[in-house]
């Protein structure tokens, strides 16, 4: 198959809330033209509907437990003001409890779990949340629980690429993980997504229910990248008009060649047509892009673009790709618009530097991305996107804490409406965190939490309207760590998520990792869910 040209939705998470910046006012320079030469255009290379998911299993796989590379991006966002500067938005104290109100707190697919044993690492740990059930998946299985209860559902977890049985090709035959599941709250549907790499064509293998029962039938597709762009971290966003995809593209699987973003054909998916993809490939300058995700029931105004961010120096960038099914030519990515946001050094310069009790070993940062999601919701009078990605506290040999942004007007002037650096004076070491915003404005983030004194553990803080701008309150421990992962292991994460219950658009669902016992690939993960009080 040639190489399939694909259209790069490349994001970066950032939290977009209109009004008054607690910077000084910077007007961002003016956005460049969109891209005329038009987008990459491809057909799915196969499609198909699957019998339902509960009744597939794909054959066992005996393979050796492995660590999954860390494919750093640009060094231009891993930049930053170096080891002296001032970090004008550090909070060094929290002096309000969060008001949590907490709700189901259960095992997800993790070492002895589910009669589960870990053969990967990083977990990539990322699940969803949809109208009765919630659905995780961690390389290199998936699982559907009870959102009522937290009881799992006969027959899971399964192997990721028991979604493809019967599929053909790399989709079926590879279960190489990086994984995302979404909920498509408007349409009531799952998207199940990951890459297939260990075989040419690259491929993203993307299914989409057919029912709101995440384990039922589900539409099936294959998008070729060809046999030499390897499409490294996809991130997913839905968006009305596309489900919007970005990836870090490593030529040969070695050398980064910037952020690819795309777009799927949506409205074709959820009715199971043949569907093409439209993408636009950013030069190396460019990595760790992030597509806007809707939160909410309401939609971005009628014909919005994608929203696509990622940082740079002391700034974030952001793009607008606005999709044409029926005419390609109309199709355009506009930016980047860089925004000036307060200095910050990259966590780790970008590496590993994450400290553990009783060991030497330390843990990758991924400080040199935005994490995931880039959330985004329509309120009554603005647009707001939330992020968030891992800086330096005090220098790049201080200790490492969570940069959060509320961004606003994102199609007009994007303005950073509040912004903080978690970054306490108590030593620990915050990272790798996923953030999103209630129906109420609400803020919550979960996150890793380690130190010389304290296993990397679960924790999650926040903020209401009410609180003081740019200030998170004093955290709660979701789950304890009770073990350090040992050499020479040192890939952790990489991703974790904050979801919102779509029926109540109140309740915060949280996934992510932690050990029960010192080891290596021997992880655990932990659901959680809870509200904060001003949306009842």
């Amino acid at each position: 198959m040639s190489l399939v040209r694909r259209a790069s939705a490349v994001f970066v998470t950032l939290v977009l809330v209109v009004g008054v910046s607690i910077f000084a006012s910077r007007t961002a320079s003016a956005a460049p033209p969109p891209d005329t030469s038009g987008p990459e255009v491809s057909p799915a290379v196969h499609h198909d509907i699957s019998a339902p998911l509960r009744d597939l299993v794909a054959a066992p796989v005996s393979a050796p437990r492995h660590e999954k590379p860390l494919r750093p991006v640009s060094s231009s966002a891993r930049s930053g003001p170096g080891s002296g500067a001032t970090d004008p938005v550090l909070q060094t104290t929290a002096t309000t409890p969060l008001p949590v109100t907490a709700g189901l707190n259960f095992a997800g697919v993790g070492n002895g779990d589910y009669g589960f044993a870990p053969n990967a690492a990083p977990p990539d740990t990322n699940g969803a949340v949809g109208a009765t059930q919630y659905v995780q998946w961690v390389n290199e299985s998936f699982a559907v629980f009870s959102k009522t209860t937290g009881e799992i559902a006969a027959g899971f977890p399964k192997a990721g690429n028991s979604a493809w049985v019967g599929f053909g090709g790399g989709c079926e035959t590879n279960n190489d993980g990086d994984p995302i599941v979404q909920y498509d709250k408007a349409a009531k549907r799952w998207i199940l997504t990951q890459f297939s790499v260990t075989t040419t064509p690259y491929l993203q293998c993307v299914a989409v229910s057919t029912t709101s029962d995440a384990t039922g039938a589900y539409s099936r597709y294959s998008f070729s990248y060809g046999n030499t762009q390897f499409p490294d971290y996809p991130k997913l966003g839905v968006w009305p008009d596309a489900y919007y995809i970005t990836f870090n593209i490593f030529n040969n699987g070695i050398t980064f060649a910037g952020s690819k973003l795309c777009a799927y054909d949506r409205s074709s998916m959820l009715t199971g047509a043949a569907a093409t993809q439209q993408c636009f490939q950013l030069s190396s300058s460019f990595g760790g892009v992030l597509p806007a995700d809707l939160d909410g029931p309401t939609a971005p105004p009628v014909g919005s673009p994608n929203f696509m961010l990622n940082f740079g120096t002391n700034s974030l960038n952001l793009w607008k790709f606005h999709v044409d099914w029926g005419t390609t030519t109309n199709t355009t990515l506009t930016g980047p618009t860089p925004i000036p946001v307060g200095a910050f050094s990259a966590a780790c310069g970008g590496g590993t530097c994450i400290p553990q009790p009783g060991t030497s070993q330390k843990l990758d940062s991924l400080g040199d991305r935005l994490m995931y999601r880039l959330a985004y919701r329509k309120f009554t009078d603005h647009e707001a996107l939330v992020v968030n990605h891992s800086v330096a506290v005090g220098g790049r040999k201080g200790t490492v804490g969570m940069r959060w942004y509320e961004l606003r007007i994102p199609n007009a002037t994007p303005t950073v409406f509040q912004s903080g650096t978690y970054g306490l004076s108590d030593g620990v070491f915050r990272w790798m965190a996923s953030a999103a915003m209630d129906k109420f404005g609400n803020l919550a983030i979960g996150y890793s939490a380690s130190s010389s004194s304290l296993f990397p553990s679960i924790q999650i803080t926040g903020r209401t309207p009410a609180d003081t701008a740019g200030k998170l309150d004093i955290a709660q421990q979701l789950m304890a760590g009770a073990g350090s992962q040992l050499p020479n292991l040192s890939r952790w994460g990489d991703y974790s998520a904050m979801t919102v219950d779509p029926v109540d658009d109140c309740t915060f669902w949280y996934t992510t990792e932690y050990l029960k016992s010192s080891g290596t690939f021997n992880w655990s993960t932990r659901i959680a869910n809870f509200k904060l009080p001003t949306c009842p």
